[in-house]
């Protein structure tokens, strides 16, 4: 008797199946090299951020002591789960190295070819040789104060930014006291004694921050900018009515000779412009501070002359200059946070996307702040700037 199969050969056959193929995230292998730059003290990961990443599986290597200057131990590191190494070369030879200042010349021969360096760029620092070092190793490297997010803002620039403008105020008010030889005004608002003044130059993220501050403490604040769309921004974001002015020598002229405090907070295409002019500046207070947070781009005071964290003022004409170009380093720990808590969703973000590469293309924000990929320098600036060629990103990733 035969038997018949309700199936036909083919469905009794082994069929093939789709299945959906995961993502395979990559492991990232993180380096943090003790900062070199003088008197920086600032750290890209803090301890919290290096136990998400390890969480993850990613491996991270930080040199003894590199967070010492934000007033983070190794221990606390070691016990992130970060390996601490003695060796300045470990941390170096690791796939991604964090920096927060640029590595010297000698320090890009400690790096592996074909590495990604992440850190700051600070273009009117760097040689035409800098950038020949890289391309020699073929090194992938993004300035992380180049990166551009969905806003289009700068988010670590804008972060350092808030921290420069609220310091800006309280270092002026440092300086006033007579501990440091200052005139003794308190910069606030006493009943019956009247409020103190300051002026700022620049109504950006820094002029905002200063301003928010001066007018926390109860000071009277007049803020000079010739952007009438920042000035219009800077009242609606303080909520607050006050003395805004385009700039015009007169009016600066006036505002400098009946302050306490001036802080230049302007910036340039090459160097920041002259604001106050050596004249004007004759005719402050004696005793009266200027903070000049725009020094690093040259100053917006002619008597602005680069000082140091270890010696940050000098006199002119009576008045206390205060210059320093890294006022973020001041405030390590703060600061260290800041850049911390931007950078650790950016690694976590490219492990998931499955290494940096894969990263790229879909990350358009990394990609505005790469200036070498694969040792091709991609940023037009700093190709114009050194004479160097330079081709599209967007070209390279396909």
């Amino acid at each position: 008797m035969s038997q018949f199969s309700p199936f036909s050969k083919e469905e009794l056959l082994p069929q093939t199946e789709r299945l959906e193929v995961k993502k395979r995230k990559g492991e990232l292998f993180i380096g943090l090299p003790k900062e070199s730059y003088l008197e920086e003290k600032r750290v890209c990961l803090t301890p919290d951020a290096v136990a998400a990443l390890t969480a993850h599986g990613h491996r991270v290597v930080i040199e003894t002591g590199a967070g010492e200057g934000a007033s983070y131990t190794d221990n606390e590191y070691s016990e992130a789960g970060a390996k601490i190494s003695f060796d300045v070369k470990e941390a170096f030879q690791c796939n991604i190295v964090l920096k927060v200042a640029p590595p010297t010349e000698k320090e890009i021969e400690l790096i592996n070819p074909q590495a990604i360096l992440i850190s700051s760029l600070q273009l009117k620092t760097q040689s035409k040789s800098y950038f020949e070092q890289l391309a020699k190793k073929r090194i992938t490297a993004i300035a992380f104060d180049y990166i551009r997010d969905e806003h289009n803002t700068y988010p670590i620039v804008k972060s350092l930014s808030e921290i420069a403008g609220t310091a800006s105020v309280l270092i002026a008010a440092e300086l006033m006291s007579v501990l440091n030889k200052g005139n003794g005004l308190l910069l606030g608002n006493i009943g019956g004694v009247p409020p103190t003044s300051v002026v700022i130059f620049g109504a950006g993220t820094v002029g905002e921050y200063a301003a928010r501050t001066a007018i926390g403490l109860g000071s009277r604040v007049k803020v000079f900018d010739n952007s009438i769309t920042k000035l219009r921004r800077l009242q609606h974001n303080l909520n607050s009515p006050i003395y805004t002015s385009t700039v015009q020598p007169k009016s600066v002229a006036k505002a400098l000779m009946r302050c306490d405090v001036a802080i230049g907070a302007v910036r340039g295409k090459d160097r920041s412009p002259i604001i106050a002019t050596e004249p004007m500046i004759e005719n402050m207070k004696e005793g009266a501070i200027i903070v000049d947070v725009s020094i690093d781009m040259g100053g917006c005071f002619e008597t602005s002359k680069l000082t140091t964290h270890s010696s940050p003022t000098f006199e002119k004409h009576g008045v206390i200059h205060y210059c320093v170009p890294n006022i973020p380093a001041r405030y390590a720990r703060t600061a260290s946070v800041s850049i911390s808590n931007i950078f650790t969703p950016y690694l976590l973000n490219i492990a998931e996307e499955g290494g940096f590469e894969n990263a790229l293309r879909y990350e358009k924000t990394l990609r505005n702040g790469m200036y070498f990929y694969h040792g091709i320098l991609t940023n037009k600036t700093v190709g114009e700037w050194f004479d160097l060629p330079f081709r599209d990103i967007n070209l390279l990733i396909l």
